[in-house]
């Protein structure tokens, strides 16, 4: 029983990370090739999430419910990590802005870990701080490779809400339920984000569409239904280092279908950060 349990387990890991992974590579695809436009995209990709999540949870239920009380900030923040990294990927390659939101991810997730007085090893804190070491130097200006601030800075908002959308799952019981919950409640902070901000210019091609969907109703929404169920079993900083495998996985797929390129800082950089991984899950 404890090996089919371990599978799960290792398998919604896997399955998670690889569709956090595709999310930046579906979302930077169908902008750089301008398929779509930023809001539009992700619109669709929370609207595709959740009707799929709905549909799911009424084959299972036989009911749809829609908490009135609960949520509501899990959900604000979902939506702002969604808005949030369509932005930032404008002008951002897929592997570099997933390094860049998946290392502040592991920033916040040791902050909660330590408000929450997890136990770190003295090789968790060196690998913690290795890793650290590879994200400065990734943003550190230098010559022949220049990252955006303002979409950088994107991607750090939208890696803080990630963070906390993650630590809200921690406690949490009923995984389908709550990410159904979730990104219903999204598409109305998208409504007034579109109210305010009243975005121009939006259009979309069937390729576009295309791509938001599926981020939207497979990598996002079952993606994310899976890291829900995982995230009660796991320690605030190994949730955080864990998803440093995210950026890996999509430089790799970046360089490889998407002509990204791969330059010695983002190669001596990825590995400085997979060292402190390494460090910080086995220690």
């Amino acid at each position: 029983m404890n090996q089919i349990i371990n599978f799960k387990f290792i398998l919604f890991l896997l399955l998670s990370l690889l569709f956090l992974a595709l999310n930046s590579i579906f979302c930077k695809l169908a902008l750089s090739s301008n398929f779509i436009d930023a809001f539009t995209f992700t619109f669709f990709r929370l609207l595709s999430g959740a009707i799929t999540l709905i549909l799911i949870y009424f084959y299972k239920t036989k009911k749809i419910v829609i908490s009135i009380k609960s949520n509501w900030f899990s959900s604000f923040t979902l939506f702002l990590y969604a808005i949030s990294f369509s932005y930032a990927f404008l002008n951002i390659d897929a592997g570099l802005g997933t390094l860049i939101l998946f290392a502040v991810v592991q920033v916040v997730m040791v902050v909660f870990s330590l408000f929450y007085k997890e136990k770190l090893s003295f090789l968790k804190i060196i690998g913690i701080i290795i890793a650290l070491i590879g994200l400065v130097n990734l943003l550190y200006p230098q010559e022949g490779f220049e990252v955006s601030l303002i979409h950088a800075f994107l991607m750090i908002i939208a890696g803080i809400s990630w963070a906390i959308y993650s630590v809200l799952g921690k406690n949490n019981s009923t995984p389908l339920f709550n990410t159904m919950d979730n990104f219903t409640k999204s598409l109305i902070f998208i409504g007034i984000f579109y109210i305010i901000f009243l975005p121009e210019n939006s259009f979309y091609t069937k390729e576009g569409l295309f791509l938001a969907l599926i981020s939207g109703s497979l990598t996002s929404a079952i993606g994310y239904v899976l890291w829900y169920e995982i995230m009660p079993k796991l320690q605030y900083v190994t949730a955080g280092v864990i998803q440093l495998f995210v950026p890996i996985i999509s430089i790799l797929i970046g360089v490889v279908f998407l002509n990204e390129s791969l330059t010695i800082t983002l190669l001596l950089s990825t590995l400085t950060i997979f060292t402190g991984i390494l460090l910080t899950i086995f220690y």
